[in-house]
């Protein structure tokens, strides 16, 4: 008797040996001269039949096999006779690992919605849906990981509790453990941080990109991924509080090489997930098709999943800059006919309708923007020089485009020169007394440098084409939404 994955299991070239498969029922189904038991362990979008003569087994244990129970199913492994499947279990013992009142489990087999799986985020795991999606979330971290590691960058695990804000921005989950109830104060009134556990003010990251560079300059090419927190009141489909960052920094790379280096990787695991996730992507396709049938076309996927995630692996991605984008986009029919929502011209923060009808549009491939104006990017980026004794209006920033989404990435060079970042710092009000040894390594050996940022379940959500982004993270934070 062998004991192995039901996805094995189903792909077996051989049959009449005795198995055992343990899961949990998805449906039973029960005729005059057999009982049919649809069995799921987590390991595919398929289920395994296990068949089963009413006569065998005593009413009590076929009572309690229904969907959502947990059971051990012994028996011979055959071909099958229905449809659907080569193999099935043609039953001999059935063992109830943890039974489910058929009255009170919430997971039945009809559609839910996802704000109601949402409620149920400790069982939303056992549905195809979200199965299927954390199934292709492992294949993309395993597929990043793998990319990296083949490519000579090393992994770099930077803090997720530190005292600086490297986009500037604020909105950050407070650390602390003193009494709000008897915060100590200075003689000036303020919190006094210097009783506190790190003796100043600390709170969760948002990023783990300024430590990357100091790892970047001693390791040549290093990468992170971790969790990183936003504390921004949003509900939108696009935001959570706790994410995962992937954040590649490399020495002696500069603008060009970053572009090169971001459509290779996200073309890289992409690819990966269409090579592994075939059967769950199929799945979620399928799903996609049938849940936009009731939507105005207006509002439907540009394509359908499949040929979405092709259309970026076949397609050497545009590269233009933001001031040639928006020359674009002021001849654009949709802008001389007042139909984009945000109006366009130099300086904006291109919003995801620009962006989307440059892919999707124009171009009609993804596409890397680079060059934008240095007031709306951050302080850190490598500003595009008039002369030695002035910054210009750009930076070499890039970003990178994707139907459907809009921004997936976004990245820069690095500021490598120290006065000129040390002016910058001062500029946007950064102290530059709390990026002391950010500052520094641009005095001891800078060197040209270059990285960027992807959100992980912004890739998720492309690659599932789910329309929220809380529902390609297992368990969600999002304001006044801490359950489980």
């Amino acid at each position: 008797m062998s004991l192995l994955p039901v996805k094995q299991l189903l792909a077996s070239e051989t049959t009449g040996h005795t198995i055992t498969v343990k899961g949990w029922v998805r449906t039973k189904r029960e005729s005059k001269n057999a009982i049919f038991i649809a069995i799921n362990d987590g390991s595919t979008i398929h289920n395994l039949q296990a068949v089963a003569e009413p006569g065998q087994f005593s009413e009590e244990t076929i009572r309690l096999v229904t969907t959502g129970a947990c059971v051990a199913v012994t028996g011979t492994l055959v071909e099958s006779m229905g449809s659907g499947q080569k193999v099935e279990v043609k039953a001999t013992d059935i063992h109830i690992y943890g039974p489910a009142d058929p009255d009170k489990f919430p997971l039945q087999p009809k559609k839910h919605s996802m704000e109601f799986l949402r409620e149920i985020a400790h069982l939303r795991p056992r549905t195809n849906t979200f199965a299927a999606v954390l199934r292709i979330r492992h294949a993309l971290a395993f597929a990043v990981h793998n990319y990296f590691n083949d490519n000579g960058f090393f992994y770099l695990h930077t803090p997720i509790i530190t005292a600086s804000d490297a986009e500037g921005a604020g909105e950050m989950f407070r650390v602390t453990t003193l009494d709000l109830n008897k915060l100590p104060r200075t003689d000036e009134g303020d919190i006094d941080y210097k009783q506190d556990f790190f003796g100043r003010e600390t709170n969760l990251t948002v990023s783990g990109q300024l430590e990357g560079e100091l790892g970047a300059l001693a390791l040549s090419k290093i990468y992170t991924f971790g969790p990183t927190f936003r504390a921004e009141n949003s509900n939108t489909t696009r935001h959570l509080a706790e994410f995962w960052m992937i954040e590649p920094e490399m020495a002696f790379y500069e603008l060009e090489d970053n572009m090169n280096l971001a459509e290779d990787f996200v073309k890289y695991v992409i690819g990966y997930a269409l090579t592994h996730c075939a059967d769950d992507l199929a799945f979620l396709e399928n799903r996609l098709i049938d849940e936009e049938k009731s939507k105005p076309q207006a509002e439907r996927s540009p394509m359908p999943l499949l040929e979405k995630l092709s259309f970026v692996l076949n397609n050497n991605f545009q590269r233009l800059t933001y001031t040639e984008a928006i020359d674009i986009l002021l001849q654009s029919k949709p802008h001389k006919e007042k139909k984009f929502q945000y109006p366009v011209g130099w300086g904006i923060d291109l919003q995801s309708e620009h962006e989307r009808f440059l892919v999707e549009k124009h171009f009609k491939k993804p596409v890397i923007l680079t060059n934008y104006p240095r007031e709306i990017k951050s302080f850190y980026m490598k500003q595009d020089d008039v002369d030695e004794s002035a910054p210009g209006p750009t930076v070499r920033a890039m970003d990178v485009l994707f139907p459907g989404i809009g921004e997936i990435i976004g990245g820069s060079q690095r500021e490598d020169n120290y006065e000129k970042l040390l002016a910058r710092v001062e500029e946007v009000g950064i102290d530059p007394a709390s990026i002391w040894w950010f500052l520094e390594t641009r005095q001891f050996g800078s060197a040209p440098h270059s990285g960027f940022g992807l959100g992980f379940e912004r890739l998720v959500l492309f690659v599932t084409g789910m329309g929220n982004i809380r529902d390609v993270i297992p368990f969600p934070r999002t304001p006044k939404s801490a359950e489980f």
